[in-house]
């Protein structure tokens, strides 16, 4: 499957990411919504996850931080859209810079080969998806992309 494309378009703030799997939608959506699973996945490889509350439904929360040598980072949000294998929209908020609060939208499209999970995150303003570019979000990303496919395939 190809590799995961990120957009930034100048002077938004939006952030779009594309990536193909080599998976049925229920799979991927399986794998991204359990809490056991996200551990292995989301975030780079160095950093260590702790998924303290991950609740897939409408209204649920989910929390997590990461850590390193360095210390650690907490995450937070809120899910407001649930469709299972199908879309999810929720809030996304880094504690390091409380208020600056995101909406993010993953949706799970059938391909022939697969399904391709599309998000798009809003951020508060230009200056705060800048910020979290500066941050290093992208290679984040692309990491977590790359580790949620392996963990899709080795769930086969």
């Amino acid at each position: 499957m190809n590799g995961t494309t990120i957009n930034t378009p100048p002077n938004t703030p939006f952030v779009e990411v594309t990536r193909e799997f080599a998976a049925t939608p229920a799979r991927l959506y399986r794998v991204m919504s359990d809490p056991d699973l996200l551990a292995q996945w989301l975030g780079p490889r160095n950093l260590e996850a702790e998924i303290e509350e991950y609740d897939v439904r409408p209204g649920g929360k989910y929390r997590y931080i990461h850590r390193d040598d360095s210390g650690e980072y907490g995450f937070r949000g809120v899910f407001h859209t649930v469709e299972p294998e199908r879309m999810i929209i929720q809030t996304f908020e880094w504690e390091g810079a409380p208020g600056e609060v995101c909406i993010e939208k993953m949706t799970l499209e059938p391909t022939e080969d697969g399904v391709r999970l599309r998000q798009r995150s809003v951020f508060p303003s230009i200056e705060a998806r800048d910020q979290s570019i500066q941050y290093g979000m992208t290679d984040g990303i692309n990491d977590s992309m790359d580790r949620l496919a392996e963990l899709v395939a080795k769930e086969a």
